[in-house]
């Protein structure tokens, strides 16, 4: 990239934050809202959805995506000092003018577990706990039929992940076993993670009034200790006044819509694939620089899933069930778990 276009993760999370100052909307700025809408994501997935405690067990994320920073420009809401930098990002020059852009600030953290989480001892064959809590600033750009989403992950691995403590307080909440292995997981390693995805949305295969269904692709890769890998994949969706964005997302790296908006009342069922091949994931090869417990991990997984939207006004809830393919060496079947996203528009 060149350095022209190099922006520094400080500026990128300095703006993010500084954005959010101005996130409750005003009654200055209610006629901007539809042209200048906030988006809040809230995910939540677990596996308890399906009856097990188990694997990647629990996500949780808060995503805060802001208005097209050019728009924002325009409505002199950001101070001098940041419009340089913001015409420095990618893809900010270019000269089509249907181009969107929107930087996104997430925070949020990951738990991995064995599968007997009754042992106290070292379980050799099974994969270590592990949990992942973490930063990310991103910036989109889009047009009508693509969007290419630039992200970086800063975080924590290991104890001082909190992951232990966040899991104890929620089973002494639902008066649940605590998983006993917790002092066998990982090590505390700073992670960076840098990720690059492109998603292309399809015109609809058909369209009868309010009713369509189309299709949306997406090919990506990431970079970093935590996880490096390239991806591809796709969802289709069937429903009604269909949401001119990107489709619904996992908790994973370069994983949002990015672009959500004011719409009709509508909903759609869908169907999605993503695979990925695998060159590093922590929570399996274990520690990047000191000795931890590890397992040997599968070259490829692969993610099915399959759900529903539904949304009205500023409101939409999602839910997916997904089916992710064997990760590691030994594992005895396919692991499954629920996701359920609630996204506001402001």
């Amino acid at each position: 990239m060149p350095r022209s276009r190099f922006v520094p993760l400080a500026f990128f999370l300095g703006l993010s934050l500084w954005l959010c100052c101005f996130a409750v909307p005003t009654p200055s700025l209610a006629g901007e809202e539809v042209a200048l809408p906030w988006t809040m994501h809230v995910y939540f997935e677990n596996d308890l959805f399906t009856g097990t405690d188990r694997n990647y067990t629990n996500g949780v994320k808060i995503s805060l995506i802001s208005p097209d920073l050019l728009s924002f420009v325009e409505s002199g809401k950001l101070p001098e000092w940041s419009l340089e930098y913001i015409y420095r990002l990618p893809f900010i020059n270019d000269p089509d003018p249907t181009l969107k852009h929107k930087v996104e600030f997430s925070i949020g953290q990951n738990m991995y577990t064995p599968s007997d989480t009754s042992r106290s001892d070292l379980i050799d064959n099974d994969r270590p706990y592990a949990g992942w809590t973490y930063g990310a600033v991103a910036f989109h750009t889009r047009s009508s039929e693509q969007m290419d989403t630039i992200e970086l992950q800063l975080g924590l691995v290991g104890p001082q992940s909190y992951s232990k403590e966040a899991q104890d307080m929620v089973h002494d909440f639902r008066d649940l076993p605590r998983a006993n292995g917790w002092d066998h997981q990982l090590k505390n390693e700073p992670g960076l993670v840098a990720i690059y995805e492109r998603k292309w949305q399809m015109d609809p295969f058909f369209s009868r009034g309010a009713f369509a269904m189309d299709a949306i692709t997406h090919l990506g890769c990431s970079l970093g200790n935590v996880a490096t890998y390239a991806n591809t994949g796709f969802e289709t969706r069937l429903g009604w006044n269909l949401p001119d964005d990107f489709g619904v997302s996992l908790i994973r790296p370069a994983g949002n819509t990015g672009f959500s908006v004011h719409q009709q009342p509508g909903g759609y069922l869908f169907a999605a694939v993503n695979g990925r091949a695998v060159l590093r994931d922590i929570f399996l090869d274990g520690n990047t620089f000191v000795d931890s417990h590890s397992i040997g991990k599968k070259p490829f997984v692969a993610d099915l899933a399959g759900g529903a939207a539904i949304y009205l006004k500023q409101y939409k809830l999602t839910w997916t069930q997904v089916l992710r393919t064997k990760e590691f060496d030994g594992q005895p079947d396919s692991h499954s778990f629920g996701s359920l996203i609630f996204s506001f528009f402001f």
